[in-house]
């Protein structure tokens, strides 16, 4: 069964079992009331949860970026807007000391070993990676363990909100699901004062929505294979391609040993963008 609630001037939709929420997906539904729902300090983790899943699923915008493909950079010139609208400016992602990863293969171990080295030095770290295995929060970590239920409601209906109240002047338009969590987990790292965050790139690289990062302190990318061809490309050298898109100049770059003619291309995109490309052997 259906539950319609409110949280600050919003409505949406809850119910019993919210592993269903998504056949809500591409629903709004719009407050009639112009006055702000009062802030209560039990801002339920269910309700959350609900709500993300009535926005755009992964998979829909997968099969819009397909049909567009021609208009990549554009996608990511959306993001920033979306960042934008929830408070944050991009250059606030610099103050998160970022290691950004990529690949076909490996990049969440990859991710979750440094995240595991660097925690055991000290750092307070944050990580974000996908997808979850039960629960949603599982994409954003903190000292290698998920945001607490309490604290994923509390940042949600924080960025939530904001999107939200600026819809109406921005064609309606709301974030996906993956960018939505993408903008919430940049949220709650500057707010938890992280001393560096892990992100994985969610597909590809270049037009990655997390690839409006501008300056990371170290890129890495893990094996590459042929994979979301309809999106990367068909041949190891396109694919290579899209992952060296998360290069910036003069940010140190790792990876492993590839096919030749992956290798090939990411040293000439390590060129062209500025970019000392390592290789780390095992």
């Amino acid at each position: 069964m259906w539950r319609v609630f409110q949280r600050h001037g919003v409505f949406a939709v809850r119910n019993r079992n919210p592993d269903r929420a998504h056949e809500l997906a591409g629903v709004s539904f719009r407050s009639f009331s112009t006055k702000a729902a009062p802030h209560t300090t039990r801002m339920e983790y269910q309700d959350a949860v609900c709500t993300l899943n009535t926005l755009q699923t992964n998979a829909s915008v997968l099969a819009q970026a397909r049909q567009e493909r021609s208009h990549s950079q554009l996608q990511l010139q959306a993001m920033v807007g979306f960042l934008e609208r929830s408070g944050l400016k991009v250059d606030k992602l610099d103050h998160l000391n970022i290691i950004h990863v990529t690949g076909t293969k490996g990049k969440g171990s990859t991710c979750a070993f440094t995240e595991r080295i660097l925690r055991s030095y000290g750092f307070r770290t944050g990580f974000y990676s996908s997808p979850h295995l039960v629960q949603v929060r599982e994409r954003i970590r903190i000292n290698g363990q998920p945001i607490g239920k309490e604290l994923f409601a509390k940042y949600f209906w924080q960025v939530y909100g904001r999107l939200y109240e600026t819809k109406d002047v921005n064609d309606g338009e709301m974030p996906g699901y993956f960018r939505f969590l993408t903008i919430l987990a940049f949220h709650v790292f500057l707010q938890e004062k992280v001393d560096l965050a892990i992100i994985e790139v969610g597909i590809g690289g270049a037009y990655d929505c997390t690839n409006i990062i501008r300056r990371p302190w170290v890129c890495g990318i893990s094996s590459l294979g042929i994979d979301h061809t309809q999106l990367l490309g068909d041949t190891m050298e396109k694919i290579a391609w899209q992952k060296g898109g998360i290069f910036k100049p003069g940010v140190p770059a790792f990876t492993v040993k590839q096919p030749e003619e992956a290798m090939m291309v990411l040293k000439d995109r390590a060129k062209e963008i500025g970019v000392s490309l390592r290789r780390c052997f095992p």
